[in-house]
């Protein structure tokens, strides 16, 4: 058939227009088309109905690998992670007025089949083959020793931009992002800017010959 040869992300981008008219045609429940909630792949490339404006791919990318600055890479995370941020997004405990809007559009099951479906996907970043011993110090005992993360309270650092990390430790430090025990809040308040930098490279940079006292890192 010719639709063999089709890449599996085109014939998705395809499906949300046919998705749309299945709307129009059979009107709108008060929670929208079921169709749009068929699965967490559809939930991706649809928005829950939102459009291509609310398509998490849309800023996420084809395969959730982020586009590299402050949009993060969802790929391989903790699916309980995902699904608390979606959940906090909603709920305001997190700051960010376009994801507000778009998880407030997804029902608490939408949330979970989306947060499974990214966390099923393979992420194309690997572990940092070694840490820096500021990393080592400030974020290993609750991420892991590579950055691989640990459960939903502690996902996997490494593949993230500098620049999204550096945006989320600003985010704990002013108390832009949800932190019940006060621990990350604690630990971005005592960096230097030096060491900001540094541990926005998600601990890919060599050892340092100084290591800072431990403190304890729990994420949010």
């Amino acid at each position: 058939m010719v639709t063999a040869s089709v890449p599996g992300w085109m014939r998705r981008l395809c499906l949300i227009p046919a998705l749309a008219l299945l709307a129009a045609c059979g009107g709108r429940e008060n929670d929208g088309n079921p169709a749009f909630r068929a699965n967490g792949e559809v939930i991706a490339f649809s928005g829950g109905d939102g459009g291509a404006k609310a398509a998490c791919a849309t800023c996420h990318g084809l395969k959730g690998e982020g586009d590299g600055r402050l949009t993060p890479r969802l790929a391989g995370l903790d699916p309980g992670y995902l699904q608390r941020q979606l959940d906090d997004y909603a709920n305001g405990r997190r700051e960010h007025a376009a994801m507000r809007a778009i998880a407030l559009r997804l029902r608490g099951e939408d949330r979970a089949m989306v947060s499974a479906y990214y966390a099923e996907l393979p992420g194309t970043a690997k572990p940092p083959a070694r840490t820096s011993a500021l990393y080592t110090a400030k974020c290993a005992q609750c991420h892991g020793a590579q950055a691989e993360g640990s459960g939903p309270g502690n996902p996997a650092l490494f593949g993230q931009s500098p620049a999204y990390m550096a945006a989320q430790i600003e985010a704990w430090r002013t108390g832009k992002r949800h932190d019940p025990a006060g621990v990350m809040m604690a630990v971005s308040r005592a960096l230097a800017p030096a060491e900001l930098r540094l541990l926005s490279n998600h601990g890919v940079a060599p050892p340092s010959s100084a290591r800072p006292p431990s403190t304890p890192a729990a994420s949010r």
